[in-house]
């Protein structure tokens, strides 16, 4: 009879956030404020070189191997550079992930339909789903170590490029929902370590995932891929 009660009972409505355009947003800045077109030449060069020793000792060591030392060691500067830099080593590790989150972003802001405008938002957000699936598994493992603090993952200015498109898409899909919230739970399908325990230690093919996030979004927004 409790449980009756409470369920009878009127709740409040759940406050909305402000609704924002529609509008495609402009290409968000990634990486650190150092990236900005202000940053001195020397220092650009630096942090250049820095990424460039760090994606080699992960060609020949894997991500182990990317320490702040070994950076240091292999760009032939004083470790005290790297952490300025850097911060520490999943500052580093992000700052790597960030040239892959350009092009995607890039790709999906600017890039041919279905991925890019031009296309329905449904299927356009089909299509980002398996654009992300593919490229998380081709860098899982610098992904992996680079989101090691969760704390810092969802403030990351990549992960918020992608919620802000995944939102402006189920805006133009389901305008009456909450879609800043429902943005979340359908990124979460795309969490590096869930593909991990997917593909690596279930053994599960990519065209499962991929058929997987199709119906996905079909269930969500309501519709159905095109033929």
């Amino acid at each position: 009879m409790l449980y009756a009660g409470f369920m009878s009972a009127t709740l409040p409505p759940f406050p909305r956030p402000p609704q924002e355009p529609v509008d495609e947003p402009e290409l968000l800045q990634l990486g650190s404020p150092e990236d900005s077109p202000c940053l001195r030449a020397d220092a650009a060069r630096n942090r250049a070189r820095l990424l460039d020793a760090a994606s080699r000792l992960i060609a020949e060591h894997g991500v182990a191997g990317v320490t702040m030392e070994a950076v240091a060691a292999a760009a032939q500067v004083g470790k005290g550079t790297v952490f300025r830099r850097f911060g520490d080593r999943t500052g580093l590790l992000m700052a790597l992930l960030d040239h892959s989150s350009r092009t995607l972003q890039a790709d999906f802001m600017g890039g041919p339909p279905p991925l890019g405008p031009g296309a329905p938002a449904d299927e356009r957000l089909r299509a980002f789903g398996v654009a992300v699936l593919y490229r998380l598994v081709e860098q899982l493992d610098l992904h992996l170590a680079a989101q090691s603090d969760p704390t810092r993952r969802f403030a990351h200015p990549s992960y918020r490029a992608l919620h802000t498109h995944v939102t402006i898409l189920l805006r133009q899909i389901a305008p009456d929902a909450d879609c800043e919230l429902l943005a979340q739970p359908l990124l979460s399908y795309l969490d590096p370590a869930l593909i991990h325990h997917l593909v690596r230690q279930c053994g599960m093919p990519m065209e499962r995932l991929e058929a997987g996030w199709v119906d996905l979004v079909s269930r969500v927004t309501g519709t159905a891929p095109s033929c």
